[in-house]
């Protein structure tokens, strides 16, 4: 009667009735289970180019074009959101010698460091702030430090950290912005004392610090713009987390052809002592 009334074959309802999926329906299945076990690892973090790299890396060929319309479907995307960006200054600021000179290439580990400060709001401490320091060579965060105020102290503690996880030897460069806290006194007899030589980038010129600020934004993108720290406790364990559980040692970078800055680490000094 139903068919009768619109106007369907009823060999078309009998055969809907038995109808299987095709072996490409039963792949997309498997293939959407493999995707989305991969994005709750990421904590949503990874967007369709890391998850093709991914399934790639675990034997399956397949377009990116595919993962995306997949991703598509099941509703899923990386999470992103627009940085913090502080008031500029107004006062003038000195200009210093720009070793770096924008050239991030490096032959080995610990040759050249970046560093930079930047904002992290709690909802009872305001705001506070991280201190990171990175090897270009690896794009391991190598040192960091989280604290109440920005001070040259915490500066100095990042990069303190730096130089007890990491060897160093004459020639090492760090390159910074022109903070106050990069430029004190302080610090600079540090850096001497250890023979590093500092680099600076050109005043309100950010792409001179390129790595490093990509890596705050990356923090911000896929941790603090995601969570409401209550204080600065929270906050500091959230942002450990995230720098030693994810991003040194889980998170890969297509700049590393898809591999994590600790396993750069790693099998750069396998070779070295093999």
């Amino acid at each position: 009667m139903v068919c009768e009334t619109l106007d369907v074959p009823r060999s078309t309802y009998y055969r809907s009735l038995n109808q299987k999926p095709s072996s490409r329906d039963r792949e997309n299945q498997k293939l959407k289970r493999m995707i989305l076990e991969i994005y709750r690892k990421s904590k949503q973090r990874y967007g369709a180019p890391k998850i093709h790299r991914m399934l790639f890396n675990q034997g399956l060929s397949l377009s990116l074009k595919r993962v995306q319309r997949l991703m598509r479907k099941m509703g899923i995307f990386s999470i992103t959101h627009k940085k913090f960006r502080p008031y500029s200054k107004k006062t003038s600021i000195q200009e210093r010698t720009n070793l770096l000179k924008r050239d991030f290439t490096t032959m080995g580990l610990n040759q050249k460091w970046v560093s930079d400060l930047t904002y992290v709001h709690t909802s009872q401490d305001g705001w506070c702030y991280l201190a990171s320091v990175m090897d270009l060579h690896s794009k391991k965060i190598v040192g960091y430090s989280f604290s109440r105020r920005m001070t040259t102290e915490v500066v100095m503690k990042a990069i303190k950290n730096a130089c007890l996880s990491q060897p160093t030897a004459p020639g090492l460069i760090l390159h910074s912005d022109l903070g106050s806290q990069y430029t004190s006194e302080e610090l600079t007899q540090f850096l001497q004392q250890k023979d590093i030589q500092q680099s600076f980038s050109a005043n309100g010129c950010p792409y001179d610090n390129a790595c490093i600020e990509s890596f705050h934004a990356i923090l911000k993108k896929e941790e603090v713009h995601h969570r409401c720290y209550r204080d600065f406790d929270e906050a500091k364990v959230a942002i450990f987390q995230f720098i030693e559980g994810w991003y040194n040692r889980n998170r890969v970078h297509s700049g590393l052809d898809y591999l994590t800055p600790q396993t750069v680490e790693d099998q750069l000094n396998q070779s070295l002592s093999a």
